[in-house]
């Protein structure tokens, strides 16, 4: 589908022979040959020699040089020396082949006559001046017959006079030396099968039975004979990776033979046997297939050889009507790479591409001199570029064309209402149109073909893409395409603008490409006998009809604006600069590219400039912003840029002003605008209004789609528009959410209910549509807008919308229900797809209907069946009490009649009150059965019914203002706790009904926590306790205190309930609570307790206390210097770290890397056989073996973490933990001792002891403060470092493991998130005792 356009184009004439090396008259040299420097990107140009002028002039041709012509490219002179000739005769010697070398800067010239010349230029861009080194390096006796360079220009084969193939090293030094003998011809003897003939293709039995024939054996076999017009010429050709080289030589007295070598001169293959072969030879650039030239007596083809020889395909060119000789003398060269035939005719060269297997003429060049010029010696001489592959030099005697082209869609707008995807193919003579949003044939087929008398150079479609123009070396062919609807029709050729220019001017003046500047203006790119013009020609002018000529030296490429608001058409210059032309008048834009972009499109969206330009190497830039490094092709249409990449993703970009375009990221899955294309795709139009994307792929065929980021786009747009039929069945056609149809605009939606009822109509769809209804908000979450600025939630969780569906189906039933029969099954169904479905509403609509039209109701049950479970709608049925209703449902599902009827019956017989309780029970709706069962006044049967369905609850709320059976309820409500252990809530539920013996029980029960409750109840009991049984309920809840360490409210039950002072303060020292203490020693007269229990509670707490702070400076001088041993460890060897120690010693250069860390199911076996491991039908499956076994390895590797155990991999996060707990501990309930100890001491005259404790609590909280520095400081630094700001998307890529190794992924997780440090805060001493010694 691509057409190879013009981008690039210049001239280079032979200047006259200067006064000193040439007397007068003598005509300059002819251009001989020419080759590439890549690196510089330039041409090397060897003049001469001539039967006048024996000299050989090497010339560098700067391409698009900086002069005030740059179409007419500019040369310098690198070397000139005479030759002399090799013949007695006295005739010139011949440039057999001329090459470059890019990093030596020296040129091979290799000669007819023999001689192996090298021309050494001097390093010019590293400013050393001189003249150039010419040198012989070589001569081959006796001539030499063909020379080539292998690509990696390591070898040269030279083929010589005398039959014989010679390789050579680079330094001219023979490698090997092969003769071209005849027996060579004996190597292979091939054997074809017959693939793709008629006589290996299945015709049906009789047609096989009536023409029984060997398919091996051809119909006819080729002898090898010559052709008429084989100049006897030999021909080299090198496999594209420098493997193989292939030789066309002429064997004297046989025939024609295409040779196979190696790089060692090792024979490979020789060629079938060819009539009319030719000495034309091309290695293409995939390597497969080797083109040459076979003439038959009524056409000329170009063949293929595969490597083995055998012939492999064809296709006939096309000799030009205005020269039939132009085929006499054929030379063929493909490109490196880019899949383009160069073949080389007379006076012109042919460039063709293949296309599904399809060969498509693309470009004809004329060059040489018009045929029966006296002049005309020789076909034109081709050399493509090495780098960018479609860079042509074609050379004539007098001039060299460089042109460079690039594959380009010739195709209409994209954008909409003009998006029709119209698309033109040139094939020579014949342009294939098609316009897409019609039909979609396969290539090379098109909708229709249309004829123009010669071949075509380029194609544009006017902006509204009501206009074709053909550009031809004849003129411009203006078609009309009728518009029938939204769809094109064949076009309709209205008229032809011919240039009217003489024969020979057609040699002389290139037309290069065309482009709208109106409506039905055209102007046309022209490279003129001195520099390039525009032509413009408006074929709607009443005045006399003329083409009008612009200067356009410096443009490179001239296209139709994709906007009809641009004005004119848009000019490229050589540096990037943009520029609008209409009329004869030039306007530059604002912005530029900042290079030449071989591919552009103009746009302006919201009054924003857009230009986009993809380089030669893949860079998409808007305007001077670079979007992608990975383009391979684009468009643009009225809402997106798309584009494919290298890596097979096409993405769209929303159009916006340069600085907010987004480019979406390689993530199909979670990203609209981007998604996966097959390999080599490439954009061929695109159609918005029909939502699709036509690509092309590799081979040439084509491929439709439709990316969900156009369909989403034209769904909203259509929503906007409220046509949401149209909108509906893009969303069942290409699989959208219909809940998109609400969420896009939900107050529009709602206020149009009856348009959206009735542009979709038909009733199956409605339902369809409220089927998909869910409370969930899809434009956030799976359809969010992806348009720069556009809300997007912070949390998934904003995106649920409850009672959405509920909305729509209660907006969609107000306006059904006017018409209730016409739309009954649409009511049935958006009464089912609510959330949760409202069953029982359309069961009541069965219900009225039963009433008014029994038909109609069976086929509403029928409807309602089909939506919802049977069964559910069984018991709802019976809910409504309705047996009727619920008989007609039972009818529609599978039961057994025996099983419904007898209870129907049974309930027919009851009471209404009885009927409803025994449905109620029976559907375990037992609330409800327990109000029935209140209606029917039989208290005795609630108690029990209460009870065994734990009804207390709602028993309490029906029987709240009946007092006496309150309290009934609330008694068993007790028991039911108490049974339970819920023995606070039953003790408040004894004591609300003043049972305080039981509420005391309740209370002794629930433990500590409710001590007061407990001593609250037991004295309020009637009779009173016995004082025995007071002070034993006192005890046990004083013991369970002092077990839960409340020291103090054990001490006031003491104080209180047992008049046990001592005991008090006892207990009051052991929780350090010396100040209270003290207080009650003054307060009942006790100073004997000063001496006898405080100061023993002192001296007690200050040993128990320092025996713990040593314990935590020793924990601290071990833990925390093996935390940061281990941490070193881990950065200076990590996989010894984890995996265990190296026995080598190498600093783990012999640890594998393939070895799983943590334990592994790889070692447990099943006993599964072969067949039973996939099909699971054994006694133990794999599945719950495997699962069994992670399991056991999970929990094994938990208790290994638990337990941290020395020189393991938890052993790091065992310490820290383990830090973490003492410094929080010393931080809380022991700096508060410690204070309170440090205080007693003081008031009962222990100064020295107060400030040893105190100065062993300052030593523990300076060592807290600095395990806190080690163990935390570096490692939240080196965090922070490493990129705190990868954020969760980081992690997001990671698969936690299962088993044993998912418990050592949690470990290193927890170790790798950022930790809080635990907080330490000084320790105050007391003023009064100072620090100690001072």
């Amino acid at each position: 589908m691509r057409n190879l356009r013009n981008i690039a184009h210049g001239v280079f004439r032979v200047p006259a022979p200067a006064p000193d090396l040439a007397p007068d008259g003598t005509p300059a040299l002819p251009v001989s040959a020419t080759c590439w420097d890549a690196a510089r990107d330039e041409l090397i140009v060897a003049l001469g020699p001539s039967p006048d002028d024996p000299r050989i002039e090497l010339r560098r041709v700067a391409k698009h040089a900086h002069s005030s012509v740059p179409s007419q490219l500019q040369s310098t002179t690198i070397a000139s020396w005479d030759v002399p000739s090799p013949h007695e005769t006295g005739e010139p010697d011949v440039v057999r082949s001329l090459y470059h070398f890019c990093d030596t800067q020296t040129t091979c010239v290799i000669l007819a006559g023999g001689d192996i010349i090298t021309v050494t230029e001097p390093e010019a861009f590293e400013g050393v001046t001189g003249e150039a080194h010419v040198e012989i390096v070589g001569t081959i006796s006796p001539s030499i017959a063909a020379a080539r360079w292998s690509p990696e220009e390591e070898l040269l084969v030279i083929a010589t006079g005398d039959a014989k193939v010679l390789f050579m090293s680079r330094s001219i030094d023979l490698v090997t030396e092969v003769s071209l003998s005849p027996d060579d011809l004996k190597l292979s003897k091939h054997v074809s099968v017959g693939w793709g003939k008629k006589e290996t293709q299945f015709q049906g039995r009789g047609a096989k039975a009536r023409a029984l024939r060997d398919p091996t054996i051809p119909e006819k076999v080729d002898e090898g004979l010559p052709s008429d017009k084989d100049d006897g010429r030999c021909t080299i050709s090198w496999r594209p990776d420098g493997a193989y080289v292939s030789v066309n030589f002429q064997q004297e007295g046989v025939r024609r033979v295409v040779r196979v070598y190696n790089r060692d001169g090792e024979l490979d293959s020789v060629s079938e046997p060819v009539d009319g072969l030719e000495g034309a030879l091309s290695w293409g650039p995939e390597g497969s297939h080797i083109a040459a030239i076979q003439r038959r007596s009524d056409r000329v083809d170009v063949i293929y050889f595969e490597r083995n020889g055998l012939r492999h395909g064809e296709f006939t060119l096309r000799a030009p009507a205005d020269a039939p000789d132009a085929l006499d003398d054929i030379a063929l060269e493909w490109t490196p790479h880019a899949r383009v035939l160069a073949v080389v005719l007379k006076d012109r060269v042919q460039l063709w591409t293949m296309g599904n297997y399809h060969w498509y003429l693309k470009q004809e060049i004329l060059c040489g001199l018009p045929p029966g010029a006296t002049s005309q010696t020789r076909r034109p001489q081709i050399a493509w570029h090495a780098e960018k592959y479609l860079l042509l030099a074609a050379a004539t005697t007098d001039k060299v064309l460089v042109n460079e082209y690039a594959f380009a869609i010739s195709g209409g707008s994209t954008s909409a209402p003009h998006d029709y995807g119209a698309v033109a193919v040139v094939d020579g003579q014949t342009i294939k149109f098609t316009p897409f949003r019609t039909c979609n044939p396969p290539p090379p087929m098109a909708m229709c073909e249309l004829d123009i008398d010669v071949p075509v150079i380029d194609v544009a479609f006017s902006v509204e893409c009501s206009r074709m123009a053909v550009l031809h070396r004849l003129g411009v062919s203006l078609f009309e395409l009728p518009i029938n609807g939204q769809r094109l029709g064949e076009p309709r050729l209205v008229t032809t603008a011919a240039f009217g220019h003489a024969r020979g001017q057609e040699y002389e003046q290139s037309l290069l490409q065309i482009a709208f500047s109106g409506p039905s203006e055209v102007q046309v790119l022209h490279r003129a006998a001195e520099d390039l013009e525009l032509l413009r020609y408006d074929f709607a002018s009443e005045s006399p009809k003329e083409w009008l000529r612009t200067d356009a030296s410096s443009m490179a490429t001239i296209t139709t604006p994709g906007s009809p608001i641009v004005g004119g058409l848009v000019a490229q210059h050589l540096s990037g600069r943009l520029s609008s032309v209409s009329g004869g008048e030039h306007a530059p834009f604002e912005v530029r590219f900042p290079a030449f972009m071989p591919w552009s499109s103009v746009h302006i969206h919201q009054d924003a400039f857009l230009a986009f330009g993809l380089s030669r190497n893949g860079h998409l830039y808007a305007n001077s912003r670079l979007l992608a490094k990975n383009c391979t092709s684009f468009l643009v249409t009225d809402s997106h840029l798309i584009f494919t990449t290298s890596n097979h993703f096409v993405k769209f970009v929303h159009l916006a002003p340069e600085a907010d375009l987004d480019v979406p990221p390689d993530d199909p899955g979670k990203d609209e605008r981007c998604r996966n294309v097959e390999r080599g795709a490439r954009l061929v139009t695109a159609i918005p209004a029909k939502m699709s994307l036509v690509l092309q792929m590799p081979r040439g065929n084509l491929e439709t789609i439709y990316p969900r980021a156009m369909v989403l786009a034209g769904v909203r747009r259509l929503v906007e528009q409220k046509d949401y039929g149209a909108a509906f069945l893009t969303c069942r056609t290409q699989r959208v959410d219909m809940n998109i149809l609400f969420d896009h605009r939900p107050e529009q939606f709602l206020e149009n209910v009856g348009l959206f009822l009735e542009q979709v109509k038909d009733p199956a769809h409605i339902d369809l549509f409220l089927s998909t209804l869910k409370d969930e908000d899809v434009t956030q979450t799976m359809y969010r807008d992806t348009k720069a600025g556009s809300a997007q939630p912070s949390d998934p969780r904003d995106s649920a919308k409850p009672g959405k569906t509920n909305t729509i189906c209660d907006a969609v039933l107000q306006k059904l229900r006017a018409q209730k029969k016409a739309n009954l099954q649409n009511i049935i169904t958006a009464h089912v797809c609510k959330r949760p479905p409202a069953l029982d509403d359309g069961l009541r609509v069965v219900a009225e209907l039963m009433q008014e039209d029994e038909n109609l109701a069976e086929r509403a049950v029928e409807h309602i069946c089909f939506l919802a479970d049977v069964n559910q709608l069984y018991d709802h049925a019976l809910g409504l009490y309705n047996l009727d209703l619920t008989l007609l449902v039972a009818q529609q599902s599978q039961r057994d009649p025996r099983e419904y009827l007898p209870f129907i019956q049974e309930l027919h017989a009851m009471p209404a009150l009885k009927r409803q309780f025994t449905i109620d029970d029976k559907l375990e709706r037992w609330e409800k059965a327990l109000d029935h069962l209140k209606a029917l006044n039989n208290f005795d049967d609630v108690k029990k019914y209460v009870v065994k369905h734990n009804l207390y609850h709602h028993a309490l709320g029906i029987y709240r203002h009946e007092e006496q059976h309150l309290r009934a309820i609330t008694e068993l409500f007790a028991a039911h706790l108490k049974s339970v252990s819920k023995f606070q809530e039953a003790g408040l539920a004894y004591e609300s009904l003043g049972n305080f013996a039981d509420a005391t029980d309740c209370y002794l029960k629930a433990g500590a926590a409710c001590w007061r409750e407990c001593l609250y109840t037991a004295q309020q009991q009637s009779p009173p306790l016995t004082p025995e049984k007071l002070t034993e309920i006192a005890t046990s809840l004083a013991d369970a205190l002092r077990e839960a360490k409340d020291h103090a409210s054990a001490a006031q039950i003491h104080l209180d309930y047992l008049s046990s002072i001592d005991t008090a303060v006892s207990l009051l020292c052991k929780g350090y609570l010396f100040d209270e203490a003290m207080r009650l020693t003054a307060l009942h007269r006790r100073p004997d307790l000063l001496d006898s229990t405080i100061d023993t509670g002192l001296a007690d707490a200050l040993a128990s206390s320092t025996e713990f702070l040593a314990d935590c400076k020793a924990q601290l001088a071990a833990q925390v210097p093996r935390i940061a041993e281990l941490r070193r460890k881990a950065q200076e060897d990590p996989l010894a770290f984890y995996e265990g120690e190296n026995p080598r010693g190498d600093g783990g250069a012999a640890i594998p890397d393939d070895v799983s860390v943590a334990a592994s199911t790889a070692r447990m076996s099943t006993s599964a056989s072969l067949f039973t491991r996939y099909t699971g039908k054994s006694g133990t499956s794999v599945g719950s073996l495997s699962s069994r076994a992670t399991s056991r390895n999970r929990r094994r590797e938990e208790k290994k973490r638990a337990r941290g155990r020395k020189g393991t991999v938890y052993e790091e996060e065992y310490l820290v933990n383990s830090v973490r707990r003492l410094v929080e501990r010393v931080m809380g309930t022991t700096r508060t001792e410690i204070r309170r100890l440090v205080a007693g001491l003081v008031r009962r005259g222990m100064q020295e002891r107060a400030r040893a404790v105190e100065e062993l609590m300052v030593q523990v909280v300076e060592g807290c403060r600095k395990a806190v520095e080690e163990v935390w400081g570096p490692q939240e630094k080196e965090k922070e470092e490493k990129g705190e700001g990868e954020g969760e998307d980081g992690e997001g890529y990671e698969r936690r493991p299962g088993g044993g190794q998912g418990v050592f992924y949690d470990a290193l997780a927890a170790m790798r998130e950022k930790q809080v440090a635990p907080v330490v805060e000084g320790f105050e001493r007391l003023v009064l005792l100072g620090k100690r010694g001072s």
